[in-house]
């Protein structure tokens, strides 16, 4: 029989004991940062960029969805949730009847690109349009000036945070009172990978994803807010002078307000060396000085 120290060991490598007592950033305990999918890779661009410079520091990153970060931040599993969405109201109930007060920490921007494959003849289509082909009101590319053919819906799973961006800001456009949903014939993947490949090998799909995860074997469409245009490309230059018009803030949420080796790292991530990778890696930097 296996030592309960042993035991303890391996569910914290799991994310499913509680955090010690003290936090993290005493010696020896790592800081678990875990969360959103759309986060990940540039999570663990700056968790291997900061500890090359501070050898002391320890960082587990993973990802799941937002959803599974926030989870983590409310039972007392997780130092760091990254979010690709705010968290819920009841989320926020449920982190303080834990005794929990969330602290949302803005650490990038991020387009999320409408994609499709590189052989699909439309190049714009409005929000309307994008609403209706994601609740299943638009079934056949001939309606969007494509050719007549069936159009093959991709959405991240429901724990996704781009998945409840984009289905109360794109699906159900913005109406806090809309109950819109995304059709039942929409295929779920479970990472922004998933979705990239489904595209590329696919020509009646379209999916969404955030910036840095497209590539160049996808093509992006311009978006416009109505008909009347203008229809605008994703791009780090677009968002920071607000043109494109699906774009999001990315967070980290912590217990209360960070102190020791997370706030240093928090400050890291937002100073203008962490901003660098953000912009490396295809997301939008901060404005920082």
């Amino acid at each position: 029989m296996r030592k309960p120290l042993l035991v303890c060991t391996l569910l914290v490598l799991l994310t499913a004991c509680r955090r010690p007592e003290g936090g993290a950033g005493e010696a020896g305990v790592a800081i678990q940062n875990v969360g959103s999918d759309t986060i990940v890779n540039l999570a663990l661009a700056w968790a291997e960029a900061y500890q090359a410079h501070n050898p002391d520091a320890r960082i587990a990153v993973t990802g799941g969805g937002s959803g599974t970060g926030i989870a983590g931040l409310i039972n007392g599993t997780v130092d760091v949730a990254n979010a690709s969405r705010q968290m819920k109201e009841e989320e926020r109930d449920a982190a303080e009847a834990n005794g929990i007060m969330p602290v949302e920490h803005v650490i990038a921007r991020d387009a999320i690109a409408i994609v499709v494959h590189p052989s699909n003849p439309v190049d714009n289509l409005t929000l309307q349009q994008l609403s209706d082909i994601f609740s299943g009101h638009i079934t056949n590319w001939a309606d969007v000036g494509g050719e007549s053919r069936p159009i093959v819906l991709l959405s991240r799973e429901s724990n996704s945070g781009t998945h409840v961006y984009f289905l109360e800001q794109v699906v159900r456009l913005g109406d806090k009172h809309a109950s819109t949903l995304f059709s039942p014939d929409t295929l779920l993947m479970p990472s922004s990978e998933g979705i990239s490949a489904e595209v590329r090998q696919n020509p009646n799909s379209i999916g969404y994803d955030g910036l840095g995860y497209v590539t160049p074997d996808q093509k992006t469409i311009a978006v416009a807010v109505d008909a009347g245009g203008p229809f605008v490309q994703p791009s780090i230059e677009t968002v920071n002078q607000g043109e494109y018009p699906i774009s999001r803030d990315l967070y980290m949420y912590t217990a209360g307000e960070p102190q020791g080796a997370i706030a240093e790292y928090l400050d890291w991530i937002r100073s203008p060396e962490g901003q660098v990778i953000v912009g490396e890696l295809g997301f939008v930097p901060l404005e920082v000085e």
